[in-house]
């Protein structure tokens, strides 16, 4: 099978990419997961619902992800922010997507209330990510050309952190060309690399984390299987 490198470009004032977010309090994993990341390629294709074929054909290939941080301040990462919500209130009840977001009972009925909760959520704030995807030629394609001209919004993990660049910079034939181009835009945002996540397990390198963020199904019912990969602080 013919693969290709696509590289994405994930800058932003905000970023969140929730990884064990439980009832109240939403967090963000440090860097991004690939399930947010394949929510990315998806909003950019139009591709709605579970996606069975699709996800497992992204999920598959090789992932690397790099962390850049300011050049001026290499050793500062900026604390995430906290921000407060009231969510669960305004919804019609008649829409089954709208009724999905009302917080329920633990028998699934509506809280007493209309089930108005407060809740916290975290964000990243002034990061830079680059990431490059092994994928099939043809899809690589496909996916570049919808990130130049895509169908639906592009988001940073949540819908109110909105990307300020392009996050398709091309695709190309190997790695390296992919990881150079990062370098030469990363040097002109004067960015360099703090840290790298790499698929799978390298103790001898850097800390290795199990996360549950392999995308088997979006839409309603959304599934995901883990996987393990490792931070390698430079």
């Amino acid at each position: 099978m013919n693969q290709r490198y696509l590289l994405l470009w994930l800058e932003g004032p905000l970023q969140s990419w929730g990884h064990d977010s439980r009832f109240g309090r939403r967090d963000t994993l440090s860097f991004p997961t690939m399930s947010g990341v394949c929510g990315i390629l998806c909003a950019a294709l139009g591709a709605g619902g579970e996606q069975h074929e699709l996800l497992a054909m992204m999920s598959e290939g090789d992932w690397r992800v790099r962390a850049l941080v300011r050049e001026d301040k290499p050793g500062v990462e900026p604390p995430p922010l906290r921000d407060f919500h009231m969510v669960g209130s305004g919804y019609d009840e008649n829409d089954p997507w709208q009724l999905l977001l009302i917080p329920k009972t633990s028998e699934g009925k509506k809280a007493v209330g209309g089930g108005t909760k407060m809740t916290y959520r975290y964000y990243l704030q002034d990061c830079v990510f680059a990431v490059v995807v092994s994928l099939e030629s043809e899809l690589a394609q496909r996916i570049s050309d919808a990130l130049a001209a895509p169908v639906w919004e592009l988001s940073l993990g949540r819908k109110s952190c909105a990307p300020t660049e392009f996050i398709g910079q091309g695709i190309f034939d190997t790695p390296q060309e992919a990881w150079a181009c990062c370098d030469a835009l990363a040097g002109e945002k004067g960015r360099i690399t703090g840290y790298e996540v790499l698929t799978g397990t390298h103790p001898e390198e850097g800390e290795v984390l199990t996360l549950n963020d392999v995308p088997v199904q979006f839409g309603t019912d959304k599934r995901y299987r883990d996987r393990q990969v490792t931070v390698i602080r430079l």
